[in-house]
């Protein structure tokens, strides 16, 4: 029997669509999911094999340990796909660890941001790694070699507080790390960047902050064995999102897609997807623009335009079982009448409450939703979560007719960036 960490209910946004296109979008569906279930019998996307790998993990754990036991601080350098994942997964060990490291994702050029980190830390006692898979990326390189010249200038044996994770071959990061004898692990040129979040670069630092990685792809599995075993859209929740996506967008203007769990450690989850989505579809003129929304913060803050603005948005909630969760509110502080609703009651029922209001309310409004449920938010929880958009990413671009791997537009600003600095501007 198939092992669900999550559930997915659709049928408020299926009311939004005709029933007759709704069943031509299931058509398209299936044969998109034949596509993606024969790619994993014949090998062809490594990515739905990774959940299975075990070798990969065993070999990093000592260098995850070594980095535990010598150091208090460790920064991770990258950007978009090299920090996301880790970011995402590292958040479940919120708060962190007493006796782990402190973890710091650098993934921007700000240098203030810098100057104020190193202003925190002691060089002697801080451990960098530098990710980035083509190992030419401007803004890592940048990371990289400004904090190699500062720890060089402050420590000796500067090469063993750092570590490397690049693509196999001749590319920058990997000449200079090896110059400088630093220790380089590869990083898989068969895995995509934003589709990492199960891969090393990712999981290694969650290793780092105490979180189980083993059962992170333990639950991506769950839902790859539920692929397989498909017969049908209907029992593959991840090709029924991409449809209910797909069709919305298509059929009813529906150009943006808002993600919104109702857990502060989810917050990560919803900048990881936006990348997923938006690089991933974003191409030829197709795609629906991503945004990530955090509840119950945004209900304060965006709410308002949800209900009462333009409908073209389709709605996805993760919503968590939060009842008689939490601290109890007292009787004795409550005396009020106006605060009556929150009399004897835990801070997890104010949370089920305002969950179950933003869904009716959504509803009321004519907002196209869908619900994901989850009971309890761990590393099986977050694995399953993390493949499951990540294959409906895949099984959208398929329907759009789009490359889900590529990022020409992107690559076209990395280059024009490069040319600016070498071509001064005239004074």
């Amino acid at each position: 029997m198939l092992k669900n960490y999550y559930t997915q209910d659709v049928s408020a946004g299926v009311l939004a669509i005709d029933k007759t296109t709704y069943q031509n979008y299931l058509s398209l569906g299936n044969k998109a999911l034949t596509t993606l279930q024969n790619l994993n019998n014949s090998d062809s996307l490594p990515l739905l094999k990774l959940p299975e790998k075990i070798l990969d993990l065993e070999a990093v754990e000592p260098i995850a340990e070594r980095f535990c036991e010598e150091f208090d601080d460790i920064i991770i350098l990258g950007t978009g796909g090299s920090s996301l994942g880790g970011q995402t997964i590292c958040a479940l060990a919120m708060p962190p660890t007493t006796n782990g490291p402190s973890l710091h994702f650098m993934n921007n050029i700000d240098p203030d941001s810098f100057n104020l980190l190193f202003q925190g830390i002691k060089p002697e006692r801080t451990g960098l790694i530098v990710i980035s898979k083509s190992g030419n990326t401007a803004e890592t390189l940048t990371q990289f070699l400004y904090c190699l010249d500062v720890f060089r200038s402050q420590i000796s044996g500067v090469e063993n507080h750092f570590l490397i994770i690049t693509e196999p071959g001749d590319r920058p990061l990997r000449r200079i790390g090896t110059q400088w004898g630093i220790e380089i692990i590869d990083y898989d040129p068969e895995i995509g960047g934003r589709y990492s979040a199960l891969a090393i670069p990712s999981l290694l630092p969650s290793l780092i902050a105490g979180v189980d990685a083993y059962e992170i792809r333990k639950g991506a599995s769950s839902v790859i064995k539920q692929l397989i075993s498909a017969s049908s859209v209907e029992e593959c929740p991840p090709a029924l999102g991409a449809i209910l996506n797909v069709a919305l967008a298509k059929e009813n203007n529906i150009k943006i897609t808002v993600l919104m769990p109702y857990l502060d450690r989810l917050n990560y989850f919803g900048s990881w997807f936006q990348q997923l989505w938006a690089e991933s579809l974003g191409k030829d003129g197709e795609g629906t623009t991503p945004l990530s929304a955090l509840g119950v913060v945004d209900q304060h803050s965006q709410l308002q335009l949800y209900l009462d603005g333009p409908k073209d948005k389709l709605f996805t909630l993760i919503l968590a079982n939060q009842d008689d969760k939490g601290g109890l509110i007292p009787g004795d502080l409550t005396i009020d009448p106006e605060l009556k609703f929150i009399n004897g009651k835990k801070m997890g029922d104010l949370m089920a409450a305002e969950q179950r209001a933003t869904v009716a309310a959504l509803i009321n409004n004519d907002c196209p939703i869908r619900l994901l449920n989850i009971n309890t938010l761990d590393e099986k929880t977050l694995g399953s979560l993390l493949m499951h958009f990540m294959l409906e990413t895949i099984i959208s671009a398929d329907l759009l007719k789009v490359n889900a791997f590529n990022q020409p537009a992107v690559e076209e600003g990395k280059a024009l960036a490069k040319q600016n600095l070498l071509f001064e501007p005239k004074k």
